[in-house]
């Protein structure tokens, strides 16, 4: 554990991969929008009625900050009213959903004012709350993969195939640091007392160490050999419901891991977060002490901290033949980061915006 990287708050390395026994295909992500398409698969459909108004909107190298800005400006309403359930990338065509006050603005007449603005509606209707972060069950991605080495095409579905059996591990991708890799560095910052700690940006970079600090958890659990079992003392989770319970009987629990009923956690440190006992709780006890962060600090800066699955279930990845490369198709739950999922298979760190 690199204590003096927890202690500033970076630079991020890159975390293990699962298969690292296994070649990579190699190639380019993102060389254009159209090669990294994602659609939000949202959690509840708008009802028709209330006061606020939903849009469905798709944009092409734009971050979610910059529609938020235009959003704003168009229909005259703070940043602050206009709800959304996640980030996107830039360099992506992205659809996702935004709300804002409808204030006597019809869906007909909304999507009519977006004309020109470079984005484009698919869809308007109202709804009876604003639309909030997580409101969302997670993301469909269709990636290309430009000039992979040759037979990419079956070494990727070899990957797919150990993905598919041992499961993904759930670090926060790279973007999540900034385009600099010093979010995590400012977010330090924060919680020592030396920036503030209010609003949106300050808010990005607090998340973004304790991103670090998960990121850095489940490192040292697969270092372990802890990421395909469960201990005594782990704080897991059902896949189906959510549920979160302490094991006690590891070998079972572990049986019930292996099936693909539920995950180990890790901690997303803060004020009033659950934490593992036993042998796991050492090493969450460790990483905390290895970052000099005190619990006062979370407590000041408002974060109350939660638990984040350590494994992700990846249902199929379609691989198919195009004419730069190979096309990945795919769905990831909510929080997951699809970068995280093609380095798998690139074993490259790929270039990566917001």
């Amino acid at each position: 554990m690199d204590t003096q990287t927890l202690r500033r708050g970076g630079p991020v390395d890159p975390p293990p991969f699962i298969t690292p026994e296994m070649p990579g295909i190699g190639g380019t992500i993102k060389l254009t929008p159209e090669h990294f398409v994602v659609q939000e698969i949202p959690l509840y459909t708008p009802c028709g009625q209330g006061s606020h108004l939903y849009l469905n909107l798709t944009r092409r190298g734009m971050t979610t900050r910059q529609v938020v800005q235009v959003l704003a400006e168009l229909f005259g309403v703070d940043q602050g009213q206009i709800g959304l359930a996640g980030l996107k990338d830039k360099q992506a065509t992205a659809t996702q959903s935004f709300s804002l006050p409808a204030a006597g603005l019809t869906p007909t007449a909304a999507a009519k004012r977006l004309q020109g603005t470079g984005l484009t509606c698919n869809h308007a209707a109202l709804h009876t709350n604003k639309l909030k972060r997580g409101h969302l069950l997670g993301n469909r991605f269709t990636i290309v993969v430009a000039d992979p080495a040759p037979g990419a095409g079956s070494a990727a579905a070899a990957i797919a195939a150990a993905i598919a059996s041992r499961g993904l591990p759930n670090f926060f991708g790279a973007q999540r640091f900034g385009a600099a890799g010093d979010n995590a560095v400012q977010g330090r910052r924060i919680l020592a007392g030396r920036g503030r700690a209010r609003g949106w940006l300050a808010q990005l970079m607090l998340s973004a160490y304790q991103s670090l600090l998960f990121n850095a958890w489940l490192t040292e659990r697969l270092a372990r050999g802890w990421f395909d079992i469960l201990l005594a003392g782990d704080q897991a989770k059902k896949y189906d419901t959510g549920g979160m319970f302490l094991v006690d009987d590891a070998a079972a629990e572990t049986a019930r891991l292996r099936a693909g009923e539920i995950t180990h956690t890790g901690p997303i440190f803060g004020s009033k977060a659950r934490l593992a006992r036993g042998e796991p709780g050492r090493l969450e006890a460790e990483v905390l002490a290895a970052s000099g962060v005190a619990p006062g600090d979370f407590r000041r800066c408002r974060l109350k901290g939660s638990r984040r699955p350590g494994r992700l279930l990846v249902g199929r990845v379609a691989i198919a033949e195009h004419p730069q490369g190979l096309e990945f198709s795919f769905a990831l739950p909510k929080g997951a980061y699809a970068t995280v999922l093609m380095r798998e298979f690139m074993k490259t760190e790929p270039d990566l915006p917001e």
